[in-house]
């Protein structure tokens, strides 16, 4: 699978994650050139707190585009540090 936004591939890997549609990048997988930490925190009831990643490409920012879980809840600890995509990141084979 790759996640691209801007027309370039910011993440792959032939090891996603499926969770509700998404599918969750192991963190090894992404272009990190391209990541920068967000302050924005959201909860899930099962997973846990989420952090976020602004994802900037050629200058141009998609804030808040990727998120993943530093400390899930037990009953996703499978995907603790995996990284999931939205806001315009295609995720394709």
């Amino acid at each position: 699978m790759k996640a691209i936004w801007n027309n370039t591939v910011i993440a792959e890997s032939k090891e996603t994650i499926i969770i509700e549609g998404n599918h969750y990048f192991p963190p090894a997988s992404l272009n990190m050139e391209y990541f920068k930490p967000s302050i924005k925190h959201t909860n899930c009831h099962w997973k846990g707190q989420a952090s976020y990643y602004t994802i900037i490409v050629d200058k141009e920012k998609n804030e808040d585009a990727a998120w993943f879980y530093p400390d899930p809840k037990e009953l996703a600890k499978h995907i603790k540090g995996y990284i999931a995509f939205w806001r315009g990141v295609e995720v394709v084979e």
